[in-house]
């Protein structure tokens, strides 16, 4: 790495260090005064106190010879997106939202920068591209030349693609992905292999799952209540149990035919699937793609 590059990063992250982290209460108060006052100020404040994330996340994509300086660079485009559409009373926090705009700014940067292959922009492509390299390192396949057939088939599977597809971005990924185990250039002593992404949750990614259960234990809720008592509790006992009461059993329970249990069961779950819907459209934040 060159001086100029670790001089730019240790800038960017003195930089980020000046800022500290908000509390939700600041956070919102700097956000709504953004949102709805146009306060350059608490737009500052507000992506400022991110700028941790955007290293965070850039370091993830590493392995893709590109400087990390530009990762950041791009990350912090992503960043900005994410705080002009940023609602705070959408009652999320901002690191949530912005964590996608980031990813999805950067990953787009390195489809376009990637100078080794010409890259296709399907979906099953950018999948291939963004994790071949560590499903190859979980199966061990290490070596130059197309995979063995049982570990294309893997990689499918996992990715969701075809097997053609997994050959074809391994041959044209073949010139840059020789070997994870070679050095990254010169006389470096580090490998390709250690900057592959640490694949366990980060922070952000452990609280995002955690808003997102919230969330649906609260659209579920808002739903429930738009059900009669009977309907409510023959969906519970039916659909939403480890172990869910039997037709039979609730027959008996209400004195109706199995076949009337059903009918209210269908019945009740597809009103409780249109609330479910009618409160995500109400009250969910905008999904980005990753």
């Amino acid at each position: 790495m060159s001086m100029k590059f670790d001089s730019s990063l240790s800038r960017f992250v003195t930089e980020a260090k000046r800022y500290p982290m908000l509390t939700h209460e600041r956070e919102r108060e700097v956000a709504a005064a953004w949102h709805e006052k146009t306060d350059r100020a608490a737009l500052d404040e507000l992506v400022g106190s991110h700028l941790r994330l955007v290293v965070k996340i850039a370091r993830g994509f590493a392995g893709y010879g590109l400087p990390l300086s530009d990762l950041v660079a791009e990350g912090n485009v992503g960043l900005m997106q994410a705080a002009e559409k940023f609602d705070p009373d959408r009652g999320f926090r901002f690191a949530t939202y912005a964590m996608w705009w980031i990813r999805a700014s950067i990953q787009e940067y390195i489809l376009h920068s990637w100078s080794l292959v010409k890259i296709g922009t399907t979906a099953a492509q950018k999948k291939l591209f963004f994790n071949l390299r560590r499903l190859k390192a979980q199966l061990q396949q290490f070596e130059q030349g197309d995979l063995p057939s049982e570990a294309v088939t893997a990689i499918a599977v996992e990715l969701d693609v075809s097997e053609n597809e997994v050959i074809e971005m391994n041959r044209r990924l073949g010139g840059a992905d020789t070997s994870l185990n070679a050095p990254l250039g010169g006389e470096a002593e580090s490998e390709w292999l250690e900057l592959l992404p640490d694949e366990r949750p980060s922070q952000e990614t452990v609280l995002g799952d955690l808003e997102e259960g919230r969330r649906r234990r609260d659209l579920l809720g808002v739903a429930l209540k738009k059900l009669n008592p009977r309907e409510r509790e023959i969906v519970v006992e039916r659909r939403l149990k480890d172990e869910p009461a039997t037709l039979e059993e609730l027959s008996h329970k209400y004195a109706v035919s199995r076949e009337r249990i059903r009918q209210i069961e269908v019945r009740a779950f597809e009103k409780l699937q249109k609330a479910v819907t009618a409160a995500n459209i109400s009250h969910a934040p905008e999904r980005i793609a990753a």
